[in-house]
């Protein structure tokens, strides 16, 4: 698609917004947008948080830390539930006093109809002791339930005709698919000050990254690394930083060839993560599910080794024929790399890893398809490219249930382990840090022995700024994007 006809279709998408959006203090391009306000639903409790609409009761900030938000503290009690206790005088954005009773409701609620909230500890129950205080049981035990409740799916909300939240922000109109006007939350600190936001969401990073240069954002969330040297010759500021994400490929074990453990691993070996990284311009290899510089992250590098992946082929059956493809019982042994735009730099990635599993005598095809979602929770993939905040709440015990525990919801690979389940039995039991890091080191090793998942990079991501937003800092990743001091 030409520049100029991008442009044109930008200009016209924005012009058929209402008056009132057209004109925001500040328009942000993103590539993803809540698509439900209801944060049972799915991952919209991410991105309602990421919006600025929705607050959890504790949260990690901008260095790292964990830190209360809605809440001042958890203590566990003798009996072994948890009791938090709220911070006084806030307010929903209806101005409805936030109490316990309501926080107890909402939680318990998206418990029950979220499969990513019961990722750590399974089915909660939580009860008002007071107006300030909640007392939590879960089916699972766990030693760090600030940790927890600071999770993604955990967004606080009150449920009138539609879900009431807490954040800077509130929402004026939705346009699933399009758009979001946020306007201040009157019942938040210093909402005199904020002025309106126009969040437009971009069907890829490309079409954002020419809005961006036309003048028409603001601020552009997540740039593909190929805009950036147009963007920079024009002067546009590009604000380039480590993220706590991990990108990664899920290989699907419930596919025949990927069912065999040795063609798993013979993949993996393969990938040259210091390639990958030279293909996005930035970012660096992985050494499995954390970031490095975090207390959960591994010291070795993950191998590269083509020598010992042919190998592993050939064990498996795998044979290459004269034309250097491989086939096992005259099937060949064909795969395709999936990605979505949502995050550029995954459609980037697909050529390199294609390249690199071709080498190995194996046929790849790629395709990129509109929404992950549905491909993930079906399983309708072989090989699936993905990027997720790995410590979203600063501890491994999300991310490791929520994808590595037979039958949890993002499961995507469909991987079964008695051994990784046992480990993230023992998990459930330690409170050290130090301690808590050696258990998810030891998960580690053991997916890496079974390959469900290849770990391939920590990225760096690129957001660009117009001069209402020079002094815009990005906090490590995706998770609050719209801020309490947005634009202050």
């Amino acid at each position: 698609m030409s520049r100029s006809i991008v442009r044109l279709a930008t200009a016209l998408a924005l012009a058929a917004l209402p008056a009132s959006a057209q004109t925001p203090r500040f328009t942000v391009g993103q590539t993803f947008m809540a698509g439900s306000t209801d944060p049972g639903e799915g991952s919209a409790g991410w991105a309602l948080a990421s919006h600025g609409v929705a607050e959890k009761l504790f949260m990690v900030d901008a260095e790292g830390r964990l830190v209360g938000s809605l809440a001042e503290s958890a203590t566990k009690d003798s009996d072994g539930s948890w009791v938090v206790t709220m911070k006084p005088g806030r307010k929903f954005a209806d101005g409805t006093p936030v109490t316990a009773a309501e926080v107890a409701a909402s939680l318990a609620r998206t418990n029950e109809k979220n499969a990513a909230a019961r990722a750590s500890i399974g089915k909660m129950t939580l009860e008002a002791i007071d107006d300030t205080r909640l007392r939590i049981r879960s089916e699972r035990p766990t030693p760090v339930m600030a940790a927890v409740l600071a999770e993604w799916p955990f967004a606080v909300y009150r449920m009138a005709d539609k879900p009431v939240f807490t954040g800077p922000y509130q929402i004026a109109a939705l346009r699933t698919g399009d758009g979001m006007d946020l306007v201040p939350n009157p019942n938040y600190p210093d909402a005199a000050q904020r002025k309106p936001v126009l969040l437009k969401r971009f069907p890829d990073g490309q079409t954002m990254a020419v809005a961006l240069e036309a003048g028409e954002l603001d601020m552009a969330f997540n740039l593909p690394v190929e805009a950036l040297p147009r963007l920079k010759a024009r002067g546009i500021a590009v604000k380039t930083f480590l993220v706590g994400y991990q990108y990664m490929m899920w290989q699907n074990t419930r596919r025949e060839a990927l069912s065999d453990p040795r063609v798993r691993r013979a993949i993996d070996l393969v990938l040259d993560r210091a390639e990958l990284a030279t293909a996005i311009q930035g970012g660096e290899p992985a050494n499995g599910a954390f970031p490095k510089g975090t207390p959960f992250a591994l010291n070795d590098p993950r191998p590269t080794d083509a020598a010992a992946a042919n190998r592993l082929l050939d064990e498996a059956g795998w044979n290459r024929g004269s034309d250097g493809r491989r086939a096992k019982d005259g099937k060949p042994l064909d795969l395709v790399v999936t990605a979505y735009p949502q995050r550029p730099d995954l459609v980037t990635l697909q050529p390199v890893v294609r390249a690199q599993l071709s080498a190995l005598g194996i046929g790849v095809r790629t395709r990129v398809v509109e929404q992950p979602g549905p491909i993930s929770s079906s399983g309708d993939f072989d090989l699936l490219l993905w990027a997720v905040h790995t410590l979203p709440a600063g501890d491994p015990g999300f991310f490791l249930n929520g994808f590595f525990r037979a039958g949890a919801g993002n499961n995507y690979s469909g991987f079964s382990s008695a051994v990784v389940d046992r480990l993230l039995d023992r998990l459930a039991g330690i409170a050290s840090a130090p301690e808590r890091a050696a258990v998810s080191g030891e998960i580690q090793q053991e997916i890496f022995a079974s390959a469900p998942v290849s770990f391939l990079l920590t990225p760096a991501w690129h957001v660009g700024v117009g001069p209402k937003l020079a002094g815009y800092r990005p906090w490590g990743a995706d998770y609050h994007i719209i801020r309490p001091d947005f634009g202050l």
